[in-house]
């Protein structure tokens, strides 16, 4: 026997010594993991994606907000009217002085004339009713504006509620979804498993097909339990959008309902969007701001009467007694405030056309890409479910040829892989193809 013979000889008489018998393999590791019982769920209620929304519309402290603008926005009106409504004022005065003041003459013998007594009490109301007050009138315009744009700023701001409540309901759908597939996995997997050790137990099996189901067996496990966190985190989620006290859950099926043509979406965006809405009711309030500059020329007019009352009466100042006057005031030159003030306003509705013109380009472009973006997810479920259908099939030959001797479990593995793989792509593609449409009803303004 040749040196390099009696050397291959020791190392395998060496590595016999140090693998143990197949029937003498230790216990799997991790089975006591795998069978500890799993955590309880947190009761959720189900909800209906249309029972979802209403109830993040109804609830939502961002929808609370918004509806507080408007009020908020009836109390500016208010605030500004009250410009050129008549002002009532009531003043009181005492006055205590050393002594009277009394005037210096007079007849011999007559008595003192005195101007001013040592205790005086008085005592007028003032009203003032503006008859001109230009800024008065267009600030209350403005304000009306205002309240309009508050208006459909809070129709805007549930339909962004309602779409993210949307997004987060598919969520937990599609989570479902993958956490059936990944069951289906699980299943699978300990079906393998079970079998490689049955025959390693017979005596009719290899160590290493036990191990490497088992270790596919344990990749797989951490898969599903990933997957249950992604859906308690989806449900908490879903929940806070609907300020619930619990995370929330979905049902088992979701109808978007009918989707428009790619012409009707285009058409109908302009007019049903709540974003855009908002957009032109802004271009048409700053209108109206530049319009208005005219009212910082106009005069002031306003008329004032006040009854008064005066104890002691002296010479000027009768008992009781009123007066009334006309109060006119023109601005004459003001520094150059005027002319800034237009250039702002004006300045202002720039923008806000530009910006109208942005957002009509950004909705035709939402609706053009998502209208797309929903016949290639249709097209990739198609696909997804077709592998998903063949990648199954080849894992059941590839067990049934295993389990005749024709194969090794590589080859079951790896289709238990692939199988794998081809419903976590099906499910997200389902996930994409309602997404899609879901962006497609947004963008068209069919939604919600």
């Amino acid at each position: 026997m040749s040196r390099l013979s009696w050397f291959r000889f020791l190392a395998g008489a060496a590595l016999l010594a140090v693998v143990p018998p197949a029937a003498a393999a230790p216990p799997a590791v991790g089975a006591a993991e795998r069978d500890a019982p799993t955590p309880p769920e947190p009761t959720s209620e189900k909800l209906t994606l249309d029972q979802a929304v209403q109830r993040a519309l109804g609830r939502n402290p961002t929808v609370a907000v918004a509806v507080a603008e408007i009020e908020r926005a009836d109390a500016l009106i208010k605030q500004a009217r009250a410009g050129w409504f008549p002002i009532l004022n009531g003043n009181a005065s005492y006055t205590h002085l050393d002594h009277d003041r009394v005037a210096p003459g007079g007849a011999v013998g007559a008595p003192p004339v005195i101007e001013l007594a040592q205790n005086e009490l008085a005592a007028n109301l003032t009203l003032t009713v503006p008859l001109v007050s230009a800024p008065a009138w267009t600030n209350t315009r403005h304000a009306q504006d205002n309240r309009r744009v508050a208006e459909v700023s809070a129709i805007d701001v549930r339909r962004q509620i309602a779409q993210a409540t949307a997004r987060a309901y598919l969520t937990v759908v599609a989570q479902h979804r993958l956490i059936a597939a990944s069951e289906t996995a699980r299943s699978n997997a300990k079906d393998h498993f079970d079998y490689a050790h049955t025959r390693l137990m017979g005596g009719v099996g290899r160590s290493i097909d036990e191990v490497r189901a088992q270790q596919d067996l344990a990749s797989v496990d951490v898969q599903v339990q990933s997957t249950y966190v992604a859906l308690e985190r989806a449900r908490e989620a879903l929940g806070v959008l609907l300020a619930a006290a619990a995370p929330v859950d979905s049902v088992d099926e979701v109808d978007l309902g009918a989707m428009p043509s790619l012409q009707s979406a285009l058409d109908e965006a302009p007019s049903r969007r709540p974003d855009l809405k908002v957009l032109e009711e802004r271009v048409f309030a700053a209108k109206r701001v530049s319009d208005d500059t005219w009212a910082f020329y106009a005069p002031y007019l306003a008329a004032v009467g006040q009854p008064f009352f005066q104890d002691p009466a002296t010479i000027l100042a009768p008992r009781t007694g009123w007066q009334a006057e006309l109060v006119l005031s023109l601005p004459l030159y003001d520094g150059g405030l005027r002319t800034g003030v237009s250039r702002e306003r004006d300045a202002l509705l720039s923008e806000a056309h530009a910006t109208l013109e942005g957002g009509l380009r950004q909705a035709q472009s939402d609706v053009r890409m998502s209208f797309s973006e929903m016949l290639r997810a249709d097209q990739a479920l198609a696909a997804a479910r077709d592998a998903a259908r063949l990648a199954h099939r080849a894992y059941d030959l590839a067990t049934l040829a295993y389990r005749a001797g024709a194969s090794t479990n590589i080859e079951v593995l790896d289709a238990a892989r692939q199988a794998r793989d081809a419903d976590t792509a099906g499910a997200q593609s389902e996930d994409l193809s309602r997404q899609a449409r879901l962006d497609l009803l947004v963008a068209s303004g069919r939604f919600p």
